[in-house]
């Protein structure tokens, strides 16, 4: 299961005005530029280190070795995410390069705007809805754009001739029946044979299924290791009638990139901070060089030990959210350091983790009778890369197994940098006086809503995730295509039933109901109302966390209509959502937590997919236009992403004397140097 918050406070975040920050980001110089620019659906930001500076020189040089081991595989994701997005890439880098036309006519501009959508996207689906997107130009002047460019070089297969390159990459770009979806959730169709997506080739959804349910047979009798995540670092294809899998890693699919990464990785284990940290990183080097799975969990168990690093960081095929049949993980990596002053607020959470876990609604055999390891933390992200860039996570909890969740804890964080870039780069853009339904819902939104986001955001992932046990003979994978999106609604429960218990007030983590209230607001408006404006007309819901907003904002109106908890109004022909009684909004949390989690426990796929598709999928066609009419007036972008900062040694003598820290403004050139630079896979796999 996908254990991020995957931007998915995003629309919260803009419905806020108001922001919180950590002494550290006060000494931050104001004039510092947030939101560099908006295009399409999307808008560029940038967000800032602070607190880099006071590093020491080792780490600091761990963190520049981590960060270029966070580049080096940005081209395995473009590729998992369809097998041409190399091909089409580096055609759009080629012309934008070196066309010498007139780059300033409207239909090169709009050529421009579609390569920074296939950057934001590692490719040609949209990140989010996974829909395929197009260029807004003729395919002709596309196809003169190709030949005008007569520098540089275009990805030609070998011995391909120019037109014949022509003729294969065009169909791909425009047509509309080539590999419209990355990846399909549609019920009762072939999830493969519908998805785009590059981790199979030539199977069927039912023989993938087949190969998986042998693979675990045949580990079950042979008495070997039954708990490792079958699939997850590998595509499955099948060549002359026969199913194998190809490994990623050293020698295998992806070696090129892999073998840049675990260089940078190496050279991180020469200057860890100490020994346990140099353990897991050469633990995951060996990993990344024979693909063996029992070697990533017992990384993961080194990596979710390590409590004394100030420097920690993600890499790695992690999470399952690009696969439809939720096995196959895409490659992504985040480096950062902890937020000293701002973790004692996800410590206070942590320490009483088994208070949480004991008062629980959910039936006591599914609470877990101790629980181990959960740690938590605030963190500055350092460098995004992979699945986390440009669009990133504001929390995660990681490992994603859920027996070494169990048997060694986990660890939880939440992104503050990335926060308050959004809260900077949202201020007064009216979404929130647009959407809310009174004057009250838009003052705590302004006095308690960032406090409020990124609490949950805590509780989501220092708590919710790590909550609740498994029966005996449950694995966690039976719930399928529906496991991703139900485990983000049993977080996200989780973390909604706890904000308005009192206890929160007793740990001193806020001290005015009006936090709650607030989240609970925001919460419903956004999974009723607000996060429609990501959905293109006529489409049903298929991204995992926004079926979770929906599917909890749904659900708990129709528990509480006959009492009136929630309200739906109309005024001005504008609709609304209003939240009337919230503490009993909190009792239907809790009743809808107890399910979700009997669910997972049992693994109950037949009820899990009635909640999801009675609730999470379908659009109100008459509302959704409404929304849409009234966000296109705001002139926002639903979607961000970031450029990342670059780390820059200075050497002296041969030696790292200093690594600075600077903030390029530039995204166009930063996707360009990327790929000059960092750029190692063929273009074909």
């Amino acid at each position: 299961m996908k254990r991020f918050a995957f931007i998915l406070f995003t629309m919260i975040l803009l419905n806020s005005t108001a922001h919180t920050q950590s002494s550290s980001k006060e000494n931050q110089p104001e004039e510092f530029k947030f939101l560099l620019e908006q295009f399409a659906d999307l808008k560029i930001m940038r967000y800032q280190v602070p607190g880099f500076d006071s590093l020491t020189l080792q780490q600091k040089e761990l963190v520049y070795y981590l960060s270029q081991a966070a580049i080096a595989g940005r081209d395995i994701l473009f590729d998992q995410n369809y097998k041409y997005n190399l091909a089409i890439r580096r055609t759009l880098e080629n012309i934008a390069d070196n066309y010498q036309g007139d780059r300033n006519s409207d239909d090169f501009l709009k050529f421009m705007v579609y390569t920074k959508r296939v950057w934001f996207s590692n490719g040609i689906h949209h990140h989010y809805s996974k829909d395929k997107f197009y260029p807004e130009v003729s395919q002709a002047y596309f196809e003169s754009l190709i030949r005008e460019t007569t520098t540089g070089n275009f990805p030609l297969r070998e011995g391909q001739e120019m037109e014949a390159f022509i003729a294969e990459i065009i169909p791909v770009i425009f047509d509309e029946n080539i590999a419209p979806k990355a990846v399909s959730q549609e019920a009762g169709k072939d999830l493969l044979l519908n998805s785009a997506c590059n981790f199979y080739d030539g199977v069927t959804e039912m023989e993938a299924e087949q190969f998986y349910k042998t693979l675990k047979n045949n580990a079950i009798k042979n008495g070997s290791d039954t708990l490792i995540s079958f699939g997850l670092n590998s595509k499955l294809v099948k060549r002359d009638g026969i199913i194998r899998e190809e490994v990623y890693k050293l020698g295998g699919l992806y070696s090129q990139a892999i073998e840049q990464v675990i260089y940078w990785l190496n050279k991180a284990a020469g200057v860890a901070e100490n020994p346990h940290q140099q353990k897991v990183i050469e633990s995951l080097v060996k990993y990344y060089e024979t693909g063996d799975l029992t070697i990533w969990d017992e990384y993961n168990v080194l990596w979710v030990k390590d409590m004394d690093s100030h420097i920690d960081f993600v890499s790695g095929f992690i999470e399952i959210y690009g696969d439809p049949m939720g096995l196959k993980a895409t490659w992504e990596s985040l480096v950062n350091f902890k937020d000293v002053e701002a973790t004692k607020r996800a410590e206070t959470i942590s320490r009483n983790a088994q208070w949480f876990e004991d008062n629980s609604p959910v039936e006591p055999r599914f609470k877990k009778t101790e629980v181990k390891g959960v740690s938590a933390k605030v963190i500055t992200a350092a460098q995004l890369g992979g699945d986390c860039y440009p669009s990133t996570p504001i929390g995660i909890n990681l490992p994603n197994a859920d027996w070494i969740r169990k048997e060694h804890g986990s660890k939880s964080v939440t992104i503050e940098n990335i926060t308050y870039a959004y809260d900077q780069a949202a201020l007064g853009n009216g979404m929130i006086e647009e959407f809310a339904s009174s004057a009250e819902e838009i003052d705590l939104a302004k006095k308690y809503g960032s406090l409020a986001s990124n609490l949950h955001t805590d509780l989501h992932e220092c708590l919710g995730h790590g909550s609740g046990q498994l029966l005996p003979g449950t694995r966690g994978d039976e719930l399928k295509n529906y496991g991703s999106p139900l485990e983000e609604v049993r977080a996200d429960l989780f973390a909604l039933y706890y904000m308005a218990d009192p206890k929160m007030i007793e740990l001193g983590l806020f001290d005015n109901e009006g936090v709650y209230k607030a989240e609970y607001n925001s919460y419903i408006r956004n999974g009723l109302i607000t996060q429609l404006t990501r959905i293109e007309p006529g489409k049903t819901i298929e991204q995992a966390h926004m079926r979770c907003r929906q599917l909890i904002a749904a659900w708990s109106y129709e528990l509480g209509k006959d009492a009136n908890v929630i309200e739906k109004l109309v005024r001005d022909g504008k609709t609304y959502v209003k939240v009337n009684d919230h503490k009993a909004l909190q009792k239907i949390f809790g009743q809808m937590l107890a399910e979700v989690q009997r669910i997972k426990s049992e693994g109950d796929y037949a009820a899990g997919r009635d909640l999801v598709e009675k609730y999470a999928v379908q659009v109100n066609q008459a509302l959704h236009t409404e929304v849409l009419a009234r966000f296109s007036k705001l002139n926002l972008a639903p979607y961000g992403g970031f450029i990342n900062p670059v780390f820059v040694p200075v050497v002296e003598n041969g030696k790292i004397a200093d690594v600075k820290v600077e903030y390029p403004e530039d995204y166009t050139g930063q996707m360009m140097k990327y790929s000059k630079n960092h750029s190692f896979l063929p273009t074909f796999n």
